[in-house]
């Protein structure tokens, strides 16, 4: 199937890695032009690299951490700068920490909005008047599987994820007029390195191995594994492109089953 993503323009952020990554190399592999962001330089140019080897668009990068709103600004002028304006935005953050109710201050909890709920909002504002000039634009918000399952030690994210999808829904109608379609997507245990070292610190805490924590965690998942993913990027890919072009306000879980509630 051609998803018609060749020549479009997407802002991926958080994509030097993980899934952020994920996304943008299969949106390079369908021939769209892609604007990496993350906070490493380093990181940044060894996953341009990659893409390159697998796109037939152009793939570029700037350095930006999403929780500073003059470099989202600069961020979306240098893509609009490179390719001409914005067809996708791919949003994407690290998550917040892990812990408990009461170990959090004031300022953990202002940090936590800031990286995970308000960058969302503050890149979005800025891309929409390059998508509102065309009458056309994708805006897809990575969450969590917390949107509906809550996990437990992720209070912070459990509780901006949810955020996210008000937003999403939200702007889905207001926008819908404009031809922009909004969406959600909330991973499961996919097998990225953020996974690994929640893992990590449950087997810690637990006093077990991460390899017996892997085992648990893959009991839980009907599909009996891990996400690859490649996986979860084929459907950030598929809802960006021209064959969603009747799908908007979803929230699509990708999650092997995991979540278990309707």
């Amino acid at each position: 199937m051609d998803l018609g993503l060749s020549g479009k323009t997407a802002l991926v952020a958080a994509s030097s890695k993980g899934l952020g990554k994920a996304c943008a190399l299969e949106l390079a592999k369908e021939g769209a032009h892609v604007m990496l962001t993350g906070r490493n330089e380093e990181d940044l140019q060894r996953t341009r690299a990659e893409l390159l080897l697998h796109s037939t668009g152009k793939v570029e990068y700037v350095v930006c951490d999403v929780t500073n709103p003059q470099l989202l600004s600069m961020a979306v002028k240098q893509t609009v700068d490179v390719f001409g304006t914005i067809d996708i935005l791919i949003n994407n953050a690290g998550g917040p920490p892990v812990g408990k109710f009461e170990q959090f201050t004031d300022e953990d909890w202002v940090r936590a909005f800031e990286l995970s709920l308000l960058s969302y909002v503050r890149l979005i504002r800025e891309v929409l008047p390059y998508m509102k000039k065309q009458t056309s634009g994708k805006i897809i918000n990575l969450t969590s599987s917390s949107i509906k399952q809550p996990i437990p030690g992720l209070l912070m994210s459990n509780t901006f994820r949810l955020g996210v999808v008000g937003l999403s829904k939200t702007l889905a109608m207001e926008l819908a007029a404009y031809n922009i379609l909004v969406h959600t997507v909330a991973p499961g245990r996919i097998a990225t390195e953020r996974v690994r070292t929640l893992d990590e610190i449950k087997a810690k805490q637990a006093g077990i191995s991460v390899e017996q924590v892997e085992m648990e965690s893959r009991k839980a998942i009907p599909l009996g594994r891990y996400g690859d993913p490649e996986e979860f990027g084929k459907v950030v890919a598929f809802l960006a492109s021209e064959a969603a072009s009747y799908m908007t306000g979803s929230t699509l879980l990708i999650d092997g089953g995991l979540v278990k509630s309707l």
